[in-house]
């Protein structure tokens, strides 16, 4: 065998399996485009009423449109906006006609309007069912004293207003609530790296192959001279 046949072979192995996972990572990208675009699909589809029991799997995103009072107790979980900075959603209480009490996430307000009175009282909401995956591995308990949650955890939130462990994120609200803006539910949050992945992949196999071709000839070269 040739001293160049093992390195000749190893490094077009080597760039056929790179070369694989960029494939494999666009079948991904097509795959996750997919489900992204039945998500926004579902998200903006004609609104239901609430389920009986709500399922995380079966009802998440689901559109409802509410009517009922907003009670006047608010959990403030503190998060972040681009260009904008830290602040709160607020989480607050929602007793619909039918004498349901629910979980309605209002919106964003700044860290310095905590304090400021907001407009409860008679609205139609319309929103998305959803549990959101908020907590990490790095993610801070949750103050539940002093009302400053790091994640919409909503069986505690829920035993705290005393409601259905029910979310809707709030789409559009009337009348207005006043100085509260909605972050409706989107597909933004959730990843869909695969093309930096597959990038990354066919870059790196290119570079194997570039490598392989150098060390090819300078063996070539060495047996030459």
């Amino acid at each position: 065998m040739s001293r160049i046949t093992l390195p000749l072979l190893t490094g077009l192995i080597g760039t056929a399996i790179l070369v694989w996972l960029g494939t494999w990572q666009l079948q991904r990208l097509e795959w996750k485009q997919g489900i992204l675009s039945q998500i926004e699909s579902r998200i903006g589809g004609d609104p239901a009423p609430l389920p009986a029991i709500g399922n995380p799997e079966a009802d998440r995103y689901q559109p409802v449109q509410l009517t009922g009072t907003i009670e006047p107790q608010e959990l403030f979980v503190l998060v972040s906006q681009k260009r904008i900075g830290a602040g709160y959603l607020v989480i607050s209480p929602f007793v619909t006609e039918d004498g349901r009490r629910i979980l309605v996430d209002r919106g964003f307000i700044p860290v310095e309007d905590r304090s400021i009175a907001r407009d409860g009282g008679a609205k139609d909401i319309t929103g998305n069912l959803h549990w959101p995956d908020d907590r990490t591995s790095s993610t801070p308990e949750n103050d539940i004293t002093g009302n400053t949650w790091f994640a919409r955890d909503i069986d505690a939130m829920s035993d705290v207003l005393n409601t259905e462990p029910l979310l809707v994120i709030a789409r559009n609200m009337s009348p207005a609530d006043p100085g509260v803006t909605p972050l409706p539910v989107d597909t933004s949050g959730i990843p869909n790296d695969h093309l930096q992945y597959a990038i990354t992949w066919f870059s790196l196999a290119v570079v194997w192959l570039v490598g392989t071709i150098a060390l090819v000839w300078r063996l070539r070269q060495t047996k030459e001279g």
